[in-house]
């Protein structure tokens, strides 16, 4: 299968909005939906199931918000953290948390592990596009996540691996699922790649 670097996904993200005219929330959308699509399949009953979703405050965070509206609507218990600040969202991704808190759901600003009770947590804090190690708080709450014995769907890509490499930027959500987005990533079969992502499932969000 045909695998891209970091520099390949964006790059084709730019042509599919700026050339071919694709709205960027539609990508955005269409992301979580798989996302959810995923959760549901893995919950299997979802009746008095639990979906923990942590969020980052950029797209991936986003594609999160997404997946957790799509899970509420289906009847899911979601409660959604956020390691960043609410106020400091901005496009898609400010668009898609106001979409969710109109269906009921609130978005909790969190700023430490805590004890989480859920049936499956999703991993939406950071994308392809993080750079340099991952600092605290966030690096603080991986660290507890990964000592959790729940499962875990990653979007795109664990949250603190490097896409390009498979290394961990200091520390790296190690999941057991990860929704991919249109390509798998290059660092998803080098280094320690393969011990972060788990089952990849690649999703046509529309590129």
């Amino acid at each position: 299968m045909k695998t891209v670097s970091v520099k390949e996904m964006q790059e084709l993200d730019r042509m599919a909005i700026e050339e071919k005219g694709v709205p960027s929330i539609a990508l955005m959308e269409n992301a979580g939906r798989a996302v959810s699509e995923t959760a549901l399949s893995e919950l299997k009953d979802i009746k008095d199931k639990k979906v923990a979703v942590f969020c980052g405050g950029g797209n991936n965070g986003g594609d999160g918000f997404v997946a957790a509206r799509h899970l509420f609507n289906k009847g899911v218990k979601v409660n959604v953290y956020l390691i960043s600040k609410r106020a400091d969202l901005k496009n898609d991704s400010e668009i898609n948390a106001r979409l969710l808190e109109d269906v009921g759901v609130g978005i909790c600003e969190i700023s430490r592990p805590f004890s989480v009770d859920s049936d499956l947590i999703i991993d939406a804090m950071f994308g392809i596009g993080l750079k340099g190690e991952v600092k605290k708080p966030a690096k603080d709450i991986i660290i507890d996540l990964n000592k959790k014995s729940i499962p875990v769907i990653s979007v795109d890509v664990p949250s603190g691996l490097d896409a390009d490499t498979g290394k961990a930027l200091g520390v790296s959500i190690k999941a057991d699922v990860t929704v991919t987005m249109q390509f798998p990533k290059k660092g998803f079969y080098k280094n320690k790649g393969p011990e972060y992502v788990g089952k990849i499932i690649v999703a046509d969000i529309g590129i």
